[in-house]
């Protein structure tokens, strides 16, 4: 709803947008057609030297015309409450740009009109209503108020009455009058009592002002057609546009007449249509009638609500009264055709079989126990009730850990069919809810499509990539998936194109991705959250040998007789080459091993079956070790854990210094919270310098400079807090840091270190780097607890609360080699 507009958002040339017959009635006070001795009255007054201004977004008010506006804008509410109390009197002006919400000098013309408020009236929508009359033109001199509202100092417009050629003026006018009731007389639109009220009024500039504010020309237009200070310039101008328009609507009846008589030609067609249509029955074609009766037949054995088998009956008989050559029936037929291919109430039979449920899961994934024991409970109470809403299942976690074909596996455990839909990227919300039938090309939602092409009203639809719906000036499709997803809702979920509700609470939908955060709170609220985390080296291993070698081997033509890989050769592609979360990289690397046996195959080399370590660096080249432990013979570089998108990293923190006067500097590409960490732990330093045995004149004399590495990469979150502390600690005392070790948390300025996220993957990025010692948060040992004892194999955690544990546990009592003197 735009803030100050016309009540009617149409522009048609309405001679007031409230209509002539209003004029009529008991509240025609409201628009009076002023009288010479009304404008006499408004020329004595005089114009205040400073007024409220009120910028209005589409239209142009005009000396003497009453017009109705709308307020939405907060500051223009206040505006009108406060003048409406007052003296009624406003400043109105045109904004340039009807666009800008929050309009300055430099967005609103100059030239405008003084306006006194006669009605205020409160809408049923909540909108403030305005009946205002326009006085006499002015022009802003200066703003002298932002708030609330804008106040500018004004002077008059002066108006050039004078008219040299008297019978010139008088043929300008008789023209005008003319013209405006024949645009009446041509526009069916418009009432003819507009043609009493443009014979009644008697003052020309006010009749001039009337049908310039009425016509349908732009706002830059009319805003001309005002800033003319010459009465008989505008009467010329507005002459002109009424020529324009005139010629326009003459055009226009005259192509509807044309559109008339290729109607009638349509009818005739119908008539011979009939005729052909009976003769093709003698023949022995089929007719119309015969393909509605067969629509009929098929819905009688449709399980349908009664309000669905209405409606199809309804719709049938609309059609059996079209034209077959009018293009709104095959429109029509598409819908009823739509109607009988939905599998309204089929439903497949689930197995109820959890042992052969279990087998299949885990045939199909290695790992995902609490997503695999998720379906298995939700199979057991399908079992013993026999009825249930479907739950709305979530999973998120990086890329490539199985979750998009976890929904195919769940389709088979269950015997259900299996729908995938691809969200990405997706903007118009009608690709959700499909479009009216009215619109030419309309189509059902893909939800609906879908379901056709699945056959059953239950089968397990996986909504892929829900994080990356896309929003644009065609809606916002997240918010048309809450209806979706929603277990109360859904059981009559509303498809534009269908225009009935269909059942969607027996379908299980299973979400995925891969950050929850870019999915919207009302959206993520509907969803059972379950998170499939990253895969260990061992389970990446297990999975390349029993699914994607397979896999990789059958793609390429071969067999298990043309290639092996032994578990210490897969081991070396997962550490070697692989850096993720997922195993799409790891197949990728597989795929290549895999090449290299079909390419000799091909060439009839000889090659080794077995493939050696060698080999294996031969074919994919030097392996990539860059997150691997560096060691700590230098003082200020400690390693910190950190949670990427595709999983757990280690990182490296280093800091330095140099004489100077205490500044910090850091570099890196690091975010705002990451950048607060650092300024955190420095002045946690130095208001306890001494219990850290850092003399205070070192904290004054040296520059501290923190550099995390790989600057390209964008970095941010609280978790590098104490890894910068201690980074911070040890080179202000040249103590080194414990070897193999690494941490994770956020600090703040009370000395207290707080949990953080995504521990399973940074204790996995850990045993990458071979870690053997990890400092973490006390709140997040319960974070470890769940997270099974094979992979905490060969790791020690130390739990810690403040600050100075930190400093106690990661530093040695040890000097670096050549450590500075610091004075």
């Amino acid at each position: 709803m735009t803030d100050i507009q016309h009540m009617s958002k149409t522009k048609v040339i309405n001679l007031d947008n409230l209509s002539f017959q209003e004029m009529m009635n008991e509240d025609s006070e409201l628009i009076p057609l002023m009288t010479p001795e009304d404008e006499e009255i408004i020329n004595k007054e005089s114009v205040p030297k400073i007024l409220p201004i009120l910028p209005l977004r589409n239209t142009v008010l005009f000396p003497g015309v009453v017009i109705p506006i709308t307020a939405g804008r907060d500051k223009s509410i206040q505006l009108i409450k406060d003048a409406n109390k007052g003296n009624k009197i406003i400043g109105v002006v045109a904004q340039r740009n009807e666009d800008e919400e929050d309009p300055t000098l430099k967005d609103i013309n100059t030239t405008g009109v003084v306006a006194q408020i006669l009605r205020v009236l409160k809408m049923p929508d909540g909108n403030t209503t305005v009946i205002i009359q326009g006085k006499k033109r002015f022009e802003i001199e200066e703003i002298i108020q932002d708030e609330p509202y804008l106040k500018a100092t004004v002077k008059e417009a002066v108006e050039d009455k004078q008219i040299e050629d008297e019978k010139e003026f008088e043929a300008i006018i008789d023209a005008i009058k003319e013209q405006a009731l024949a645009v009446i007389k041509e526009n069916p639109m418009l009432p003819s009592e507009a043609s009493f009220a443009i014979k009644n009024i008697q003052s020309n500039s006010f009749l001039v002002n009337f049908i310039a504010s009425n016509m349908d020309l732009s706002v830059m237009q009319k805003q001309v057609i005002l800033e003319k200070d010459s009465l008989k310039e505008r009467a010329l101008l507005t002459l002109k546009n009424l020529n324009k328009e005139l010629q326009k609507l003459k055009l226009k009846n005259d192509i509807q007449s044309k559109t008339r008589e290729d109607l009638d030609q349509q009818q005739r067609e119908y008539y011979l249509n009939q005729q052909l249509k009976t003769i093709q029955e003698e023949l022995g074609g089929v007719s119309n009638d015969q393909e509605l009766e067969e629509m009929r037949k098929k819905a009688k054995s449709k399980k349908w609500t009664k309000e669905v088998g209405e409606t199809f009956e309804k719709e049938l008989n609309r059609l059996k009264r079209m034209n077959p050559q009018a293009a709104d029936y095959g429109v029509q037929r598409s819908y009823l055709e739509l109607m009988l291919e939905l599998p309204w109430g089929i439903f497949s039979k689930d197995k109820f079989d959890l042992k052969h449920a279990t087998k299949v899961l885990d045939r199909d994934h290695f790992g995902l126990e609490k997503v695999k024991e998720r379906i298995i409970e939700h199979l057991a109470v399908l079992k013993l009730r026999n009825d249930m809403k479907s739950p709305i299942i979530c999973l998120y976690g990086p890329p490539g850990v199985g979750k998009t074909s976890l929904g195919k596996s769940v389709a088979e455990a269950l015997g259900r069919k299996y729908v995938r839909m691809s969200l990405g990227g997706l903007r118009d919300e009608a690709e959700i809810r499909g479009h009216r039938k009215t619109y030419i090309g309309a189509m059902p939602g893909r939800l609906i499509q879908n379901l056709k092409k699945a056959g059953t009203s239950n089968p397990v639809f996986v909504l892929d990539e829900i994080d990356k719906l896309g929003q644009s000036h065609q809606g916002d499709p997240s918010s048309a998936m809450l209806e979706v997803l929603d277990p109360e809702q859904n059981e009559a979920f509303y498809d534009n194109y269908l225009e009935v509700g269909y059942d969607l609470s027996k379908v299980l939908f299973i979400a995925t991705a891969n950050n929850l955060g870019q999915i919207p709170w009302a959206l993520r609220d509907r969803m059972e959250i379950i998170n499939v985390t990253g895969y260990t080296i061992e389970e990446k291993t297990e999975i390349a040998k029993r699914h994607l070698l397979p896999k990789q081997l059958k793609e390429h033509g071969l067999t298990t007789k043309d290639l092996k890989l032994g578990k210490k050769q897969i081991e070396q592609i997962v550490e070697g080459y692989t850096r993720e979360s997922g195993v799409r990289g790891l197949e990728k690397q597989v795929a290549k091993v895999v090449r290299f046996a079909a390419k000799s195959i091909a060439l009839e080399e000889d090659y080794d079956i077995s493939l050696s370590s060698e080999k294996i660096e031969a074919i994919l080249g030097t392996p990539r070790n860059r997150d691997k432990f560096e060691n700590n013979d230098v003082a200020g570089v400690v390693t910190g854990l950190a949670w990427t998108r595709v999983g757990g990293d280690i990182l490296f923190i280093e800091s330095i210094l140099s004489k100077g006067k205490g500044t910090l500097s850091i570099t890196g590409n690091l975010g705002t919270v990451m950048k607060e960490s650092a300024t955190i732990a420095l002045q946690y330093i130095k208001s306890n310098a001494e219990e850290f045995g850092i003399k205070p004149e070192v904290l004054e004399k040296y520059n501290v400079h923190i550099h995390v590495p790989e600057g390209a990469t964008p970095k941010d979150g609280p978790s590098a807090g104490i890894t910068m502390l201690t980074s911070l600690v040890s080179s202000f005392t040249q103590r080194k840091v414990k070897n193999k070790l690494a941490m994770t948390g956020e600090i703040t300025l009370r000395g207290k270190v707080l949990p953080v996220g995504g521990i399973k993957e940074k204790i996995l990025a850990a045993k990458r780097a071979n870690i053997k010692e990890i400092i973490l948060c006390e709140d997040n040992r319960k974070d470890i607890l769940e997270i099974k004892e094979s992979y905490l194999k060969g790791l020690t955690f130390h739990y810690v609360s403040d600050m100075k544990q930190v400093i106690e546990i990661a530093l040695t009592k040890q000097k670096v080699t050549n450590a500075k003197k610091l004075v």
